[in-house]
């Protein structure tokens, strides 16, 4: 298979990861929004119970549903920059500004998801240990390796622009 087929298939995926992650988002921000304002307790995000967290506090409760739903917005941010970099590589200059840029910010964000993830989990962890009874499937600190592994993308990328505008100035 050509790099450009599987560039495309990529395209194809990651709209789709990203579609279905927009979609996530909503639904979350939905769910929350509908338990707090309209009452309704039967309507439950999966991985999630926080009636106990509801009854107990509306503050906590919306603390807790506002970092989910910053968590669920950032990882759809992330892959709507990966839909923008396999969208608009260029496979004959691959060493550009734009890209290292794109790779960059990818870091940044998945940064930010990781540091998000460990705030939300220890804030769930408190609720817990203050004998509130909530479910939260969370875990997604991981990011923060994917930060890292961006940032030295970023890096090897930055340093091959330099390089490409070195051989540009030479010939």
């Amino acid at each position: 298979m050509k790099t450009t087929e599987v560039l495309k298939i990529l395209q194809v995926v990651a709209w789709i990861i990203f579609i279905g992650l927009c979609i996530d988002a909503g639904v979350i921000l939905v769910t929350f929004l509908v338990r707090m304002f309209a009452g309704f307790t039967s309507f439950v995000y999966p991985g999630t119970d926080f009636s106990q967290l509801l009854s107990f506090s509306k503050w906590h409760y919306a603390i807790m549903a506002s970092l989910i739903v910053i968590l669920a917005g950032l990882k759809a941010y992330l892959f709507f920059q990966v839909v923008k970099i396999v969208s608009e590589v260029n496979i004959e200059f691959p060493f550009n500004e734009y890209n290292a840029g794109l790779i960059s910010k990818m870091s940044s964000i998945a940064l930010q998801i990781g540091i998000t993830a460990l705030l939300t989990n220890g804030y769930a962890q408190w609720l817990m240990k203050n004998d509130i009874q909530l479910t939260y499937e969370g875990g997604d600190a991981e990011y923060l390796l994917l930060a890292g592994i961006l940032i030295v993308i970023a890096q090897i990328f930055k340093r091959g622009v330099e390089l490409q505008s070195e051989n540009e100035l030479t010939i």
